[in-house]
């Protein structure tokens, strides 16, 4: 493993906190790895720990005992965003677009762009405080992708988002890991990104548990199969892959690919503006019946 690649990897060992020094453990014995590319989900009952140990990840907290090593660039979006800042929704926005080392010009950009994205260009130039709830989640999920974070951190961040602002975190989530970036979250709602998480963790009793883990994205939701066809010897875009929980070849060039059913915007946009594209035969539901092999895609 690279020093680069370590440097990109959280990992948690025998971590606890309490706060106050004879506080009672909100957390003990926490060790946590969370890999480049991961999509990991947090779950436990309502005062479990969740949010402490999101804190920890994002470094907003240190462990009162154990250690915290890895240093990926990370964003956190919290279920209440501060929304009394002295900015309007895109100055904040292009303000930490200059931080992020981005030019004046492309910090605005960018930051129109994801306003754009989350439905909330129209209240662009409304001040921070003026905004609802969920105008100020939308931005608040904006500023945390601004950044194309190697961590990023979703404590409830869906909550208060409209439906289409929903689906469009789920995409920018899917975006993120297919990049080589990795995402935790937690979410009320058990269909949140059903099926794509490669990690399920619960925290019980101070602790953590694992309920789930593979090496890919698992398909326990909805999937969808990719069919495609390229060049013989084509490659196909790490991104398609790493959101691939299966790459089957089936011809000289073609391949079909088993994606969560919430990655496939990111695999399909990675196919079609790979330099040469390539050609997308069909998309269906995986489980849907093979099509006659005599007939034309």
């Amino acid at each position: 493993m690279t020093s680069m690649h370590q440097g990109r990897e959280l990992c948690l060992t025998a971590v606890g906190r309490r706060y106050g020094v004879r506080g009672p453990w909100v957390l003990r014995g926490v060790d946590l790895v969370v890999a480049p590319g991961t999509l990991v989900r947090i779950e436990g009952a309502n005062g479990s720990g969740k949010s402490t140990l999101l804190r920890l990840l994002a470094r907003l907290d240190a462990p009162s005992e154990g250690r915290v090593t890895g240093r990926p660039r990370t964003a956190y979006v919290p279920e209440r965003f501060p929304s009394a800042l002295p900015f309007t929704a895109v100055g904040y926005l292009t303000h930490l677009g200059t931080l992020h080392g981005l030019g004046r010009k492309a910090a605005a950009r960018a930051a129109h762009t994801w306003l754009e994205r989350f439905g909330a260009g129209p209240y662009a130039g409304t001040p921070m405080a003026r905004l609802s709830k969920g105008g100020s989640q939308k931005v608040a999920v904006a500023q945390a992708l601004l950044g194309a974070p190697e961590l990023l951190v979703l404590d409830e961040a869906w909550t208060g988002l409209d439906g289409p602002a929903r689906a469009e975190l789920d995409r920018a989530v899917a975006e993120r890991t297919a990049a080589g970036g990795a995402v935790v979250f937690v979410d009320h709602d058990p269909r949140r990104l059903a099926g794509a998480a490669d990690a399920t963790y619960t925290v019980t009793d101070g602790g953590l548990r694992s309920r789930t883990a593979s090496a890919g994205p698992a398909v326990d939701g909805p999937a969808t199969v990719v069919v495609v066809q390229g060049p013989p010897d084509g490659r196909l875009p790490p991104e398609a892959v790493r959101a691939a929980v299966a790459v089957a070849r089936t011809a000289p060039g073609g391949h079909r690919l088993t994606v969560p059913a919430s990655h496939s915007d990111v695999v399909l946009r990675a196919l079609l503006t790979a330099r040469p594209p390539w050609h997308v035969v069909r998309v269906e539901p995986a489980g849907a019946p093979a099509p006659d092999p005599g007939s034309r895609p």
